[in-house]
């Protein structure tokens, strides 16, 4: 037995010396373009505030979170079924709360922008040059983005590529609205002109509509997301309340009853899902990236 084993490793070894001289050809591009969802779970955590976390952690730990509540669950109530349902919410938590800090921040990003663009636009035509007027941001802008802008006025003192410090401030802001005013800017640097001031009036007085009426519909709609939660979550506060009686779970310790509670646990996502597509607004994609 000990031979076998030793030949299979002494074979998988010449293998792979094998293998290592005849690399594949990557598509560069392919390589640098990460998946939709490690895009998406990359400027979630940016804009929750949590810049330092990649999104492969947040995968980690949302596993981590399903297999200890799994197993926490199943030693208390000793029912396979109920423990998966309790360790698959668990799992998701960490990923809702990074979405719903990331939305939070993205509304109260959307009623800071339009200040912001009045600021650069002041500095335009106090005469300041385009960098000076987006690094003055940085000191005289709205308080949550002065972070961003101070970074990016250091990296301009250092470098002096107005480019690659605008590419760099859009990875720290990862927001669809930032992207729109560098790619603006950007534009404004390349080609010139004087208007400039009119471009950034004309985007902030769309930015202050767009946010008003966001605003008032969020509020109008608000009520149907609270019921949908609501609605999701009252069976199971229930089913957790039983599940403090073991005479009360024994029914779902059979096939049929794990197969009665799984299929409930599915309507209830579907559901979940479709209330919650119906009444949320649209979001803002990074299209401009």
């Amino acid at each position: 037995m000990t031979g076998v084993v030793l030949g299979l490793l002494f074979g998988t070894g010449l293998f792979l010396i094998w293998w290592s001289f005849w690399p594949r050809e990557v598509d560069p591009e392919r390589q640098s373009e990460p998946p939709a969802l490690i895009r998406r779970l990359r400027d979630d955590l940016v804009q929750a505030g949590y810049p330092t976390i990649t999104p492969r952690t947040l995968l980690v730990g949302c596993s981590v979170a399903f297999t200890l509540v799994f197993l926490f669950v199943y030693a208390v109530v000793g029912v396979p079924a109920i423990a998966f349902c309790f360790a698959v919410m668990a799992a998701w938590g960490p990923y809702a709360l990074v979405r719903m800090r990331a939305r939070a921040r993205r509304n109260r990003l959307r009623d800071l922008w339009p200040d912001a663009v009045d600021n650069i636009t002041s500095a335009v035509r106090a005469g300041m040059s385009l960098p000076e007027a987006v690094s003055q941001l940085g000191h005289r802008g709205p308080e949550e983005l002065r972070p961003a802008f101070q970074a990016f006025a250091q990296d301009y003192r250092i470098t002096g590529r107005f480019h690659d410090c605008l590419d760099r401030l859009k990875e720290r802001l990862s927001d669809p609205i930032a992207d729109r005013l560098i790619e603006s800017l950007r534009i404004a640097r390349e080609v010139g002109g004087s208007d400039l001031g009119r471009l950034l009036r004309t985007l902030s007085v769309f930015l202050r509509e767009d946010s008003r009426t966001r605003a008032e519909l969020e509020t109008r709609q608000s009520w149907t997301v609270n019921a949908a939660r609501l609605a999701v979550a009252a069976p199971w506060i229930v089913l957790a309340m039983l599940s403090t009686r073991p005479e009360s779970v024994q029914a779902y310790s059979s096939a049929t009853g794990a197969i009665v509670l799984l299929v409930g646990a599915a309507i209830t996502m579907v559901a979940y899902w479709l209330m919650i597509r119906i009444g949320r607004l649209p979001e803002d994609e990074r299209v401009l990236r």
